[in-house]
């Protein structure tokens, strides 16, 4: 059963980064960097800003930084767990398919997803009622989760992993975020 799924992860790989091509590497990678990201980042939390004040707008980013160093140790204790090859690295694969960056450490899971998805959910929870279109906040994670398929830096089951661990863990942090407030949030 797990050969099975390994190959079909491996299928997906082929065919969705055949998908890309020369001309769009360039815009893949810039995706891919998360320091191309500080001005929707910014626009972001300038509209959470904007919507419940500063103070909030603080406790958020705290619950935030929280969430991302929780799921990005959890993403690391994984990769160095089961020492997944790369799809760059992997001999099977890497003859086969695009690689557009090479990375030295192991794949699964997507730490990419896992914090993207974790923030996307948490953030969804917090400020649907904000905003009428605040479920276009999944684009975020769905983009920059397939830049690292495009690159042959990660296959779509490490994606889809990362984005079960984030939801996850957005989830449970929006639980503890939702009944620390009264108490200690207040506003």
């Amino acid at each position: 059963m797990l050969e099975k799924i390994q190959e079909l992860d491996k299928d997906l790989l082929i065919f969705l980064n055949g998908l890309g091509s020369e001309t769009y590497d360039k815009l893949w990678l810039i995706i891919t960097n998360q320091l191309y990201w500080t001005p929707f980042f910014l626009l972001l939390f300038y509209l959470i800003y904007k919507k419940i004040g500063g103070k909030q707008t603080l406790y958020l980013l705290l619950f935030v930084a929280v969430l991302i160093a929780f799921t990005d140790q959890t993403c690391n204790l994984f990769k160095h767990t089961f020492q997944r090859l790369r799809p760059c690295n992997d001999p099977e694969v890497n003859s086969i398919i695009r690689v557009v960056q090479v990375r030295k450490s192991y794949s699964f899971f997507s730490g990419h997803a896992a914090n993207t998805m974790a923030v996307a959910t948490f953030l969804f929870l917090i400020l649907k009622r904000y905003f009428k279109y605040f479920g276009l906040l999944f684009l975020w994670p769905l983009i920059f989760a397939y830049s690292r398929i495009y690159l042959g830096l990660h296959y779509p089951g490490d994606i889809l992993t990362g984005y079960f661990f984030g939801a996850l863990f957005g989830f449970l942090l929006y639980l503890v975020y939702r009944k620390l407030k009264p108490q200690y949030f207040p506003g």
